[in-house]
C-alpha cells in the first residue's frame, strides 16, 4: 500500500488527538476532573465514549474473525449489546447510579459500592480484582490493534505492540478522563464512518446485499463439510441446537458479553460524568446507533469474508477464510481488508482500527490506574498522596503490565488464534458474575447488606476462576493448574460441561449467595440508605 499516504493519515489523526488532550489537560484541575471529567460531560461525547469504549479491536478483529468461523448467529450478540448494553444500562442502571454516585461523591466504580455498602474492604477487593482481571482484556485489544498494524505495514509485531502502547500511555496519564473521553468522541466517529464504507464495498465486491447473502447461503454444505461434525448448520444459520458450536456461540459470546457489558467498571463510570438524567435519555438513541453499526458490521463482513477468499481472491481460491488465514482467527478480518479493500480504504480503516484499540484502551487503562491509585493504596490502604499522581502512576503500572501480557499471550494460547475474542468474554463473565448482582442490589434495593455484597462477590468471582482453571477446556488446557493436579485437562472432559462458559454457572451462583445472605448480616442505617437514594427512587 501507499506508505506517504498511510503516513499523512495517521499524523493527521495524531495531531487531532493530541489537540484534544492538550485541551483536556489544561481543563484538569482536580481529582473530579480527571477521574470523572467534571460530571458535565455533553450526551453526543458521552454515548460516543461509552460505546467507543465497549466497541475495541477485539469486536472488530476477534470476534469479527469468529464471525467468518460461526456466522451470522452471532448477529444476535448486536441485538443484545443494544437492548441491554445501552437501553437497559442507560434507563434502568444509568439514571440511578448517576444520581447516586453524585449523593455519595462516589468518583470510581469501587469507590460507588463500597461508599453504597460503607465499607472499605469491598472498595478495595473490587478494584484488587480489577486491577488484577482488566490487564487480560487490554492485553488482547493491545494485540488486535498491534496484528493489524504489523501486517499492513509489514513490520514486526513487538514493534507495533511498542509504539501503540507508548501513544496511548501519553495522552491517557495526561490528560485524565477528559482526554479519554474526548478522544473517544473523536475515534468512535472514525470508527463509524470507517464501518460504514467498509460494509458498502464489501457488498459492492460481492455483487450486491442479496447477491452477497446469497452466495454466503449456497455455501451451506462447505461449512457442513468443514465444521460439521462440531455442530455448523450454515453461515447463514444457527448451529444445531446443543452442540460444541451452539454452546460456544449462545454461551460465550452472546451471553457472555451481551449480559457482561452491564458489569463493566470502565463503562459504568461513565454514567457519572453527565450532568442530569436528560443528558443519559438523549445519549440512549446516539449510543443505539453507534452500536448498531460498530458491532453489526464486523459480525456481518465476517461471514461475507468467506465469500471472497473462496470465489473471488485469486491466491486463497477455493479456500475458506479461516483456512486462508491459517486457521488464524485474528488475521481473517485484517487479511481481508489488505487483499479486497483499495489501497486508500487500508489507510482509513487502518486509523479505524487505532480508533478503536485507542478509545478501549485509554478507558481500560484509566480504571485500572484509578482503582490501584485511588480505591486500592489511598482508599483501602489509607495512605496520602496527591490522588491525580496517585493514579498516574496506577496506569503506568497498568500500562505495562498490559503490555507484557499482549507480548507473551499470542504464544502462549494456541498461538493465540482465539485468544482475543476469548479474552474479552473471559473478562465481560467475570465482571458479571462478580459485580451485577451486589451493582444491582446496590441501586435498587434499600435492605441490601453488607454481607450480601460480599457473599456475592466472593462466589461469583470463585467459581468463575474454578471454572476457568478446571472445568472450561478453552482456557483450563493452556493453564496447565488441571494436567498437573488431577492428570486431565478439564475435570468435565468428554462431556459437553467443559465447553459451557463460566458465565452460565458463575452468574446464578452469585445470585443465589446475594439472596441467601442477604438474611443475615446487619441492615444499614436508615440516615445511610437515605442518603444514598435521596431522589434516586
Amino acid at each position: 500500500m501507499s506508505i506517504p499516504l498511510l503516513t499523512s493519515v495517521v499524523l493527521v489523526y495524531l495531531a487531532i488527538v493530541a489537540c484534544l488532550t492538550v485541551k483536556a489537560y489544561r481543563s484538569t484541575t482536580s481529582a473530579a476532573d480527571y477521574m470523572l471529567a467534571g460530571r458535565g460531560i455533553h450526551p453526543f461525547v458521552m454515548a460516543m465514549s461509552y460505546g467507543a469504549t465497549f466497541v475495541s479491536t477485539s469486536a472488530i478483529i476477534g470476534f469479527g474473525g469468529a464471525s467468518a468461523v460461526f456466522g451470522m448467529s452471532v448477529l444476535w450478540l448486536t441485538f443484545l449489546t443494544i437492548m441491554i448494553g445501552i437501553f437497559i444500562a442507560f434507563v434502568f442502571f444509568g439514571r440511578r447510579t448517576r444520581l447516586m454516585g453524585l449523593n455519595l461523591e462516589a468518583h470510581t466504580f469501587p469507590e460507588f459500592l463500597g461508599r453504597r455498602f460503607d465499607s472499605l474492604g469491598l472498595q478495595g477487593l473490587t478494584a484488587l480484582l480489577i486491577f488484577t482481571a482488566m490487564p487480560l482484556y487490554a492485553s488482547v485489544v493491545l494485540m488486535g490493534g498491534a496484528k493489524f498494524i504489523s501486517q499492513v505495514l509489514a513490520i514486526d509485531y513487538g514493534v507495533a505492540l511498542f509504539f501503540l502502547t507508548a501513544i496511548i500511555a501519553l495522552y491517557v496519564i495526561m490528560g485524565g478522563l477528559k482526554a479519554v473521553m474526548y478522544t473517544d468522541a473523536f475515534q468512535g466517529s472514525i470508527m463509524f464512518s470507517g464501518l460504514l464504507v467498509l460494509l458498502g464495498v464489501t457488498y459492492y465486491k460481492l455483487g450486491g446485499v442479496t447477491l452477497a447473502h446469497q452466495r454466503l447461503s449456497d455455501m451451506r454444505e462447505i461449512a457442513v463439510q468443514v465444521f460439521g461434525a462440531k455442530g455448523h448448520t450454515g453461515w447463514t444459520a444457527f448451529p444445531e441446537l446443543g452442540s460444541e458450536y451452539w454452546l460456544i456461540v449462545v454461551t460465550t459470546i452472546i451471553l457472555g458479553v451481551g449480559i457482561g457489558v452491564l458489569a463493566q467498571p470502565q463503562l459504568i463510570v461513565r454514567f457519572m460524568t453527565v450532568k442530569s438524567n436528560r443528558e443519559l435519555n438523549r445519549a440512549v438513541l446516539i449510543g443505539g446507533i453507534f452500536i448498531l453499526v460498530a458491532v453489526g458490521v464486523p459480525f456481518i463482513v465476517g461471514p461475507l469474508s468467506n465469500v471472497f477468499f473462496y470465489y473471488e481472491n485469486p491466491a486463497t481460491q477455493g479456500q475458506i477464510a479461516l483456512l486462508a488465514a491459517e486457521k488464524n482467527v485474528a488475521r481473517i478480518i485484517p487479511m481481508y481488508i489488505s487483499s479486497a479493500m483499495p489501497q486508500w480504504f487500508t489507510a482509513l480503516f487502518m486509523v479505524t482500527l487505532l480508533s478503536a484499540a485507542m478509545s478501549t484502551l485509554s478507558s481500560q487503562f484509566h480504571a485500572m490506574g484509578t482503582s490501584l491509585g485511588r480505591d486500592i493504596y489511598e482508599k483501602a490502604l489509607g495512605r496520602s498522596g496527591n490522588p491525580v499522581l496517585l493514579t498516574r502512576i496506577g496506569i503506568l503500572f497498568a500500562i505495562m503490565l498490559s503490555y507484557f501480557l499482549a507480548w507473551g499471550l499470542p504464544s502462549f494460547f494456541e498461538g493465540g488464534t482465539a485468544i482475543i475474542a476469548r479474552g474479552t468474554a473471559i473478562f465481560f463473565g467475570i465482571c458479571a458474575a462478580a459485580f451485577l448482582p451486589m451493582y444491582f442490589g446496590a441501586i435498587y434495593f434499600r435492605g441490601m447488606t453488607k454481607l450480601a455484597a460480599y457473599a456475592g462477590f466472593v462466589c461469583g468471582t470463585a467459581v468463575s476462576f474454578f471454572w476457568l482453571f478446571f472445568v472450561h477446556l478453552k482456557e483450563s488446557k493452556p493453564l496447565l493448574l488441571c494436567k498437573a493436579l488431577f492428570g486431565v485437562d478439564s475435570l468435565a472432559m468428554g462431556t459437553k460441561w467443559a465447553l459451557v462458559d463460566p458465565l452460565v454457572i458463575a452468574l446464578p451462583a452469585s445470585v443465589a449467595a446475594t439472596l441467601l445472605f442477604n438474611l443475615w448480616g446487619r441492615r444499614p442505617s436508615r440516615q445511610h440508605v437515605e442518603r444514598c437514594f435521596d431522589n434516586v427512587s
